[in-house]
């Protein structure tokens, strides 16, 4: 008699594999792609003096505000969930039960949980709500200081944001990302390179960026300074030669978003 667990596996493993679950995952990949461009190009207004809110939800809701941006809120949300969900596949399948099995499980549940939670912010916006991304980081972060042990829970989170950024740094710098797709030959695949490696670092200075924040909301016990990616943005505009340091974060995230149109056609799924 079959084991059920060898039978759920199996079941998981062709959902996985089904022409359907696929192909919208694939354009999940390209829904979050627009989203990278879009708050590149808010950052890059933010660095010259712009204003709008340069994370998810600034992005969203400048399609909330545009004819026909309902139905592309609608792709976000089932590309998205549907990417999500192969992330949650592919950790479950992971074999073994050794320190790495558990690793490689974390890492592609961890996408799994971050696409799926985009997804349902733009849901929010699709139905004519709103969210603001900062204020739920802040509420986060009150929450978490609240109760014993809070300031050390923070830190830990902070810290966990900083080794994701430095995650996609070390992708980008190692070209790591090679393994995720079957690169294009000649001129287009030493673009989608330069790509690659642009956009994973300006991610992960971002993501670092973040982190930074959250440890700094510990330290000073103020949950108003972990603001999100849109405060992340904000701060590197503070630095000296911030217009530049904010620039180059801004046509990197535009770059990652570029590299996710790419991936949407040629990942290996």
């Amino acid at each position: 008699m079959p084991d059920t667990s060898d039978q759920a596996r199996g079941a998981a493993s062709r959902l996985q594999n089904s022409r359907v679950l696929t192909t919208f995952a694939r354009t999940g990949f390209a829904m979050n792609g627009v989203l990278h461009i879009v708050i590149g190009v808010i950052a890059l207004g933010v660095a010259f003096g712009g204003g709008g809110e340069a994370d998810q939800g600034g992005a969203l809701g400048q399609f909330s505000s545009r004819p026909g941006g309902v139905f592309l809120l609608w792709l976000i949300v089932v590309g998205l969930w549907a990417l999500g969900l192969f992330q949650v596949l592919e950790a479950a399948l992971v074999r073994g039960s050794d320190k790495d099995a558990w690793a490689e499980r974390a890492k592609e549940g961890g996408k799994g949980v971050a696409y799926l939670a985009v997804g349902f912010t733009a849901f929010t916006f699709a139905r004519g709500s709103s969210s603001d991304s900062s204020g739920q980081t802040q509420t986060l972060s009150a929450r978490l200081l609240a109760v014993p042990g809070g300031v050390v829970l923070l830190v830990v989170v902070a810290l966990a944001i900083v080794a994701i950024g430095a995650y996609f740094v070390v992708k980008g710098v190692k070209q790591k990302f090679r393994e995720d797709l079957s690169l294009p030959s000649g001129t287009a695949g030493r673009g989608t390179v330069a790509l690659g490696v642009t956009g994973y670092v300006a991610k992960g200075v971002a993501l670092a960026v973040v982190g930074v924040l959250f440890a700094v909301a510990a330290v000073t016990a103020d949950p108003s300074e972990a603001t999100g990616l849109d405060g992340a943005l904000k701060a590197l505009a503070a630095l000296p030669f911030g217009v530049v340091v904010l620039s180059a974060v801004a046509l990197g995230l535009m770059a990652y978003g570029l590299y996710c149109f790419v991936r949407a056609r040629r990942a290996r799924l």
